[in-house]
């Protein structure tokens, strides 16, 4: 197995159009269907490379490359991608926090937001008067992490020539500051990030393939906000309560109409995009509750179904019971709890709306 590509999804059409590309571009794979799949083929002999689902139905991708860094070493390389904004650095941060380096220092870099010509001495520091204006020495980024964890965002973006110099730290992990001659030995873990097709800029010239390889040991595709279904009135709920602390504004909740705008909401600007409308939301907001008129969106439900009470109150009673039992980790008495109910009508209502159990919620039934 240490030659081949583990694919790791529950939705077995991705993993046969993987399994094919893959096999078209000449490599070996083999494939996964939940977390406990992987880390079993995991334990058996390391993957050359793991192509990792976020969401699957026993445990998330975070979760399986935490029991990783358990059943393999816990400093390899992580290239997570996914469209901007979708939360790449909050999932670096997740692995630095549950790495046993998460004493030292999380050192985030951009690498597309600074240009060429200054990069390269954020990144490896430089001596005094290496240039002009370098009238003293300062460390770069990646002596800062020394002990620690480097978040290279936006990786796709750094130069060629820098790259090189990247690669020889990802090797030996020694650098040497600009002007400087002295070898300085760094102990620190690299996280990378992107928003480009790396495989595309590889075929281009843009990226080099043994860069590619030194970081991507493990990967972790983050999918758009829009793919993640009931992580948006989750996340929206986390951000409301984080923005009303900040701006010192306490706020119950959302209006039902509000979480139908949220849920029906394109994202285009995915988890940012819902983090800066909440902030905004509270501030606007005059009464207990976020509308959809704070958080500037619209409801999709349509002048029928509005002008039906008991259609309207279905839908949300709905929607209310779901994200209890998904609060309640499909624990059905604590859910009962969270609603102010009995147990037997949280029963009548899952099975009301067809929301059934799962058999890991059953597990945690029993437990």
């Amino acid at each position: 197995m240490a030659s081949k590509i583990l694919i790791v999804d529950d939705e077995p059409f991705n993993l046969d159009l993987l399994e094919q590309e893959l096999d078209e571009l000449g490599f070996a794979s083999e494939r996964a269907n939940n977390g406990a799949q992987a880390l079993q083929k995991i334990a058996r002999g390391n993957p050359a490379l793991v192509l990792l689902d976020y969401q699957m139905p026993d445990m998330n991708g975070i979760e399986v490359l935490r029991n990783i860094r358990l059943v393999g070493t816990s400093d390899v390389p992580v290239l997570i991608t996914g469209e901007s904004g979708t939360g790449k650095e909050l999932v670096a941060r997740a692995i630095h926090g549950q790495s046993a380096r998460t004493s030292g220092a999380f050192v985030a870099i951009n690498c597309g937001a600074i240009p060429d010509t200054l990069l390269e001495s954020e990144l490896f520091g430089y001596e005094k008067g290496a240039f002009t204006g370098a009238v003293q020495q300062r460390k770069g980024r990646i002596e800062s992490a020394r002990g620690g964890t480097l978040f290279l965002d936006e990786i796709g973006d750094i130069p060629l020539a820098l790259q090189v110099k990247l690669l020889r730290f990802l090797q030996n992990h020694e650098i040497q500051r600009l002007g400087g001659k002295e070898t300085i030995v760094v102990d620190a873990r690299i996280l990378a990030a992107t928003n480009i097709d790396l495989q595309k800029a590889m075929n281009e010239g843009r990226f080099r393939e043994d860069l590619y390889y030194r970081l991507c040991v493990v990967t972790i595709d983050v999918p758009p906000l829009r793919e993640r279904g009931s992580d948006i009135s989750l996340l929206a709920r986390t951000f409301l309560v984080r923005a009303s602390d900040e701006l010192k504004k306490p706020l119950k909740g959302f209006t039902p109409q509000a979480i139908d705008a949220l849920m029906s909401h394109g994202w285009p600007g995915n988890v940012r995009e819902l983090e800066n409308r909440l902030k905004r939301a509270v501030v606007m907001a005059e009464g207990w509750y976020v509308t959809p008129e704070n958080l500037e969106l619209q409801t999709t439900v349509s002048p029928v179904d509005a002008s039906t009470l008991k259609s309207s109150r279905d839908h949300h009673e709905k929607e209310l019971v779901r994200l209890a039992m998904e609060k309640a980790e499909g624990n059905v008495t604590r859910a009962a709890s969270y609603l102010g109910v009995s147990r037997p009508t949280v029963y009548q209502l899952l099975a009301r709306y067809g929301l059934k159990k799962t058999k890991a919620e059953d597990h945690n039934e029993k437990a």
